[in-house]
């Protein structure tokens, strides 16, 4: 007659993320050693209820969790031995790495589902973003925009941090017929940089420099009720996304009025 399995840390492993299932047989297995199914079964405990084919099956998702090896051995029958139970953080390190891909991924549906709720409840809403993926989706959400975008940008920093990326989401914009007109500061630089633009869909007017202004190395573009801002440094890249009406009212007037009264050229 088998003896009763004593579990003792079924609770510890299931609080890891693992079922109790999952738990109970990785425990049982660990204590008796290496075991066909059939004797698994008969020594998990009365009170829990696991058929031999719940067995079967919760041995197999243990494989693949790469906590259990199956042994096939010609004329008889598979065993199943555990593995050492280091293998149970390595199992916790890979969900948690999951856990932030798919974080990572949701980032930007996230911002805009966001977006939605901040405009049906009436609420302001601010969305932040790092690296070059986030400055990525801070460029591709301003592609949603309804309007004509307006935008104020160092060219430089543009050029010295984001070519590749700029010129990609230029072409995207213009594919997509998006409108944007612009506040830079004017330079050699800076008119070479615009030649290459579509001017149906990219209108500019180039305003003197000065030395507090000169290299802000931000992108500011205001489009529908968003504000949106990107600074590149050589530190860090980072992006906001503000949703309020208001604001983005302000910021259009404060906009229009500097176009309206600056004596720049428009190429």
């Amino acid at each position: 007659m088998a003896y009763m399995i004593q579990l003792e840390y079924t609770k510890e492993i299931t609080a890891a993320g693992f079922g109790l299932e999952q738990a109970v047989i990785y425990e049982v297995l660990l204590k008796i050693g290496e075991s066909p199914a059939s004797a698994i079964t008969k020594e998990i405990p009365a009170n829990i209820a696991i058929s031999r084919p719940l067995t079967y099956k919760v041995l197999e998702e243990l494989i693949s969790l790469d906590l259990v090896e199956k042994h096939d051995y010609k004329g008889k029958i598979a065993t199943f031995i555990a593995k050492h139970p280091i293998a149970i953080s390595k199992a916790i390190d890979r969900e948690k790495e999951k856990i932030i891909h798919i974080k990572e991924q949701f980032t930007g549906t996230s911002g805009k589902l966001s977006s939605i709720f901040n405009l049906t409840s009436g609420k302001p809403g601010v969305q932040f973003y790092e690296g070059t993926e986030g400055v990525w989706e801070v460029l591709m959400d301003s592609l949603t925009s309804t309007e004509e975008i307006l935008s104020y940008a160092d060219l430089g920093a543009i050029e010295k941090y984001i070519p590749e990326m700029n010129a990609e989401y230029s072409a995207m914009r213009e594919e997509k017929k998006v409108k944007k007109r612009g506040l830079v500061i004017d330079s050699p630089e800076a008119r070479k940089f615009l030649s290459t633009y579509d001017g149906a869909v990219t209108s500019t007017k180039l305003i003197k420099s000065t030395e507090t202004v000169a290299s802000f190395q931000t992108i500011v573009q205001i489009y529908d009720q968003k504000v949106s801002y990107i600074t590149l440094t050589d530190k860090y890249f980072v992006g906001v996304i503000i949703t309020d009406q208001h604001i983005a009212n302000t910021q259009k007037y404060l906009f229009k009025s500097m176009w309206d009264n600056s004596t720049g050229e428009i190429v």
